[in-house]
């Protein structure tokens, strides 16, 4: 029971990081990013491509992947998201949806429809136990390494959009852009910032997690629906209620599919349907101006 619990939180964490661009995108800067899972791909492509063709080691190839990612979220907001921030929430669904056929198109052309391996570090392999009977403990060291980065990051996401002038000048552009604007702040490099840090991390959750969920060109299309459960329940105005949610999300799915293999993902849309008729605004809503 205890591995289990590690293990869903681990998966959790994971979800949590690959989905909380999405829930900045959504909730902060009011955009419907459903191409948010091909940012992802993109980081786990570049690790993939780096360690078997460059020989990289894996460790310099998670910043490399959230850099790159990042990059392309920049051009990419620049070039063509940024045109549809006042569309109606309809075109940004179908623009992006075509986004994320084109990713995986693209994908399967150059590097083919087969799943690609990770090689992991020794250090980042095998497992140790702790504990005897029901109350064994069996923590894999990369999922403790993913626990470990993840929970870093939470933590710096939460300092820097609550104690930071990034922060609070973010917060100030969601709530009024003109009144941000007159006060001297640049709304257009502050939604700039946010969509590259957003799809950087996508990317380094990609990269992350190509051991654990699998990497191939339909990876956009198969957690596009965790995301944005993730999200939903979770609420978009903060870090704390998708932190919650990918958690609950993590541990459901991985329980259930232990105990209740036949179900398969009907206790994770249960959970789901019975939280939102509870809180159909989400776990977590900041309002506007705090």
């Amino acid at each position: 029971m205890l591995t289990i619990l590690f293990d869903g939180i681990a998966y959790g964490m994971l979800l949590f990081i690959l989905a909380v661009g999405l829930a900045v995108t959504m909730g902060l800067m009011n955009f419907i990013n459903l191409a948010h899972g091909a940012f992802a791909m993109a980081g786990g492509y570049v690790t993939v491509l780096l360690m078997q063709h460059f020989g990289v080691p894996f460790l310099v190839c998670l910043p490399l992947a959230f850099i790159v990612s990042a990059l392309l979220g920049a051009v990419l907001e620049r070039t063509l998201y940024r045109p549809l921030y006042n569309k109606p929430h309809l075109d940004q669904v179908l623009f992006s949806i075509g986004l994320v056929f084109m990713a995986v198109a693209s994908v399967d052309y150059f590097a083919g429809s087969t799943q690609q391996i990770v090689h992991l570090p020794e250090w980042l392999k095998g497992r140790t136990e702790l504990g005897s009977g029901a109350w064994m403990l069996g923590m894999g060291h990369y999922r403790l390494f993913i626990i470990a980065v993840c929970a870093a990051l939470t933590v710096g996401l939460q300092y820097v959009l609550t104690r930071t002038r990034f922060g609070s000048r973010l917060r100030a552009s969601v709530d009024d852009q003109r009144v941000a604007a007159g006060l001297g702040i640049n709304v257009n490099i502050v939604f700039l910032s946010t969509f590259a840090i957003g799809s950087g991390l996508a990317g380094l959750g990609g990269a992350l997690g190509a051991e654990v969920l699998g990497l191939d060109p339909s990876f956009p299309l198969k957690f596009m629906i965790y995301f944005l459960i993730v999200v939903a329940v979770g609420g978009t105005t903060s870090i704390t209620g998708p932190l919650l949610a990918a958690l609950l999300l993590g541990i459901a799915d991985v329980a259930g599919k232990y105990y209740i293999p036949k179900l398969g993902a009907f206790i994770v849309y249960s959970l789901m349907i019975v939280i939102l008729i509870w809180r159909p605004q989400g776990l977590f809503v900041r309002k506007a101006g705090k």
